[in-house]
């Protein structure tokens, strides 16, 4: 085995066992944990800012720059779910909406224009 072998299996070993005790960190205190108000607040935002950080760039991005022209299906469909959801946001069936509303602009655009 070479050099590079043992760094590497030693590597994933080491990895291993720091991710093991990080998930079982809190089952191995016998008291509760209780996170500070400050961070439970911070914790109710990060699926948005998740997602935003992830459809931003998909939508105002092409091939890893910004799209140059106003021709783009996808900020016509990303404007058409957030009018949808802005408008529709007290109703149960916002998400679901949102997705069609954005789908039905988008569609025609992408396939039958070529945008």
């Amino acid at each position: 085995m070479s050099e590079t072998d043992l760094w590497t299996l030693a590597t994933i070993a080491g990895l291993t066992v720091v991710t093991v005790l990080a998930r079982s960190f809190f089952f191995i205190s016998s008291r509760d944990w209780a996170l500070p108000h400050w961070a439970q607040r911070g914790l109710q935002y990060a699926p948005i800012a998740a997602l935003a950080a992830v459809i931003v760039p998909e939508v105002v991005m092409a091939q890893g720059s910004l799209i140059e022209t106003w021709r783009d299906a996808r900020l016509f469909a990303a404007a058409a779910g957030a009018g949808y959801f802005f408008w529709c946001r007290g109703a149960g069936q916002a998400v679901l909406g949102t997705i069609v509303a954005g789908m039905v602009v988008y569609l025609p655009l992408h396939l039958g224009l070529g945008w």
